[in-house]
């Protein structure tokens, strides 16, 4: 199912984003594409290499890091470096499944995507259309975020990005290897993470907290592969 991490980015911080990615050297997007995708996908990207991506992308690693629900939805073990795409004129991405296992770029490491995310970087009115569908089992879910949320949801579902027929809808998005790959012990755990924190802010729950942050942790322990 869909998270929301509200407000990654300010919407100062957003607007300033978005000018210079609007003055950026796009691509078409088809090129980082599989071939079942490519016939599916009609947008612009920012190369792998761009210095512009490689210094948004490291600012929203580093914002991510000093976000306690994005940590604790997520368990990040790895993130790959954030990537740009513009959707504009109708471009669209039909129904796909991510891939499994990316590489980083000018690196042997890889990366298994055990969650997808996307960082909206356009007010929601300044576009048409532009959604984020997922499928998940029998359930449909639709999604427009304001700019400077973020989005998680897991990489195995079908998803698409609804037709931008006015304005521009760009975005940062990238794949998260997890602590621990199943999504049902993830949620879980986050489950039982934001108890604590409720209990945590009652002065006199201080015993159960003790005994449920205990619960956690030997949870994670048997759950978490590195």
């Amino acid at each position: 199912m869909f998270i929301e991490i509200p407000a990654l980015f300010s919407p100062q911080e957003v607007a300033g984003i978005r000018e210079r990615l609007e003055q950026a050297g796009w691509r078409d997007g088809t090129g980082t594409a599989g071939p079942v995708a490519a016939k599916a996908k009609s947008n612009l990207q920012l190369a792998d290499d761009d210095p512009l991506g490689a210094e948004v992308g490291a600012a929203i690693v580093a914002r991510l890091a000093a976000t306690p629900r994005f940590v604790a939805a997520a368990l990040p073990l790895r993130i790959l470096p954030p990537r740009f795409n513009c959707y504009a004129g109708g471009g669209a991405y039909g129904r796909h499944i991510d891939a499994a296992i990316f590489g980083v770029p000018g690196s042997p490491e890889r990366v298994r995507s055990d969650l997808s995310a996307t960082l909206f970087l356009s007010d929601p009115d300044s576009y048409d259309g532009g959604e984020l569908v997922a499928e998940f089992g029998m359930v449909r879910e639709r999604i427009k975020l304001p700019a400077g949320h973020l989005l998680l949801y897991p990489s195995n579902s079908l998803h698409q990005v609804m037709p931008v027929t006015r304005g521009a809808r760009f975005a940062s998005f990238f794949w998260i290897q997890s602590l621990v790959r199943d999504q049902t012990k993830r949620s879980v755990l986050l489950q039982l993470d934001e108890s604590i924190q409720a209990l945590a802010a009652i002065e006199a729950a201080g015993e159960e907290v003790v005994r449920l942050t205990g619960v956690y942790h030997n949870l994670l322990r048997e759950w978490a592969a590195t």
